[in-house]
């Protein structure tokens, strides 16, 4: 019982002084523990918010949901209608230099052609395509 309490009091002081470490120290706009509020949001080396950006598209701006879980359950067809999950896949793909077209969350020719020589670098089949093994190469849910 001892051992119980004193695995639940440190957890418990774990999770305060992590709430205090991000909401004093970095104050953030948001304050959930251990989660964004932007599930496709670009993240830095810390896996922290990156505002630093000077490039703003209207992609950043379109809905979606609040954590990634739903993004999982969803498959390449119906994730390709999401402008969202489209620009991050667009920004992703510029990020590795496979794709050079706007980044304005349409799916389109390009796209799949730069998906197409993602799978064929990485020796997956190539269907150009968005495959759940396109999405592991990007970290993409």
């Amino acid at each position: 019982m001892k051992k119980i309490f004193l695995i639940l009091l440190f957890i418990g002081l774990r999770t305060a002084s992590a709430q205090f470490f991000e909401t004093f120290i970095y104050d953030p706009p948001y304050t959930p523990l251990f989660h964004h509020s932007d599930s496709l949001a670009p993240r830095d080396e810390v896996d922290f918010l990156h505002q630093s950006r000077t490039t703003v598209y209207d992609v950043d701006f379109a809905g979606r949901y609040g954590s990634r879980v739903p993004y999982y359950l969803m498959s390449g067809r119906e994730l390709i209608n999401h402008p969202a999950y489209v620009g991050a896949l667009q920004r992703d793909l510029w990020r590795l230099g496979y794709y050079c077209g706007p980044i304005d969350g349409v799916y389109t020719v390009e796209v799949s052609e730069a998906i197409a020589r993602l799978q064929k670098n990485y020796s997956q089949r190539v269907t150009g395509t968005l495959t759940v093994p396109v999405r592991r190469v990007l970290h993409l849910p």
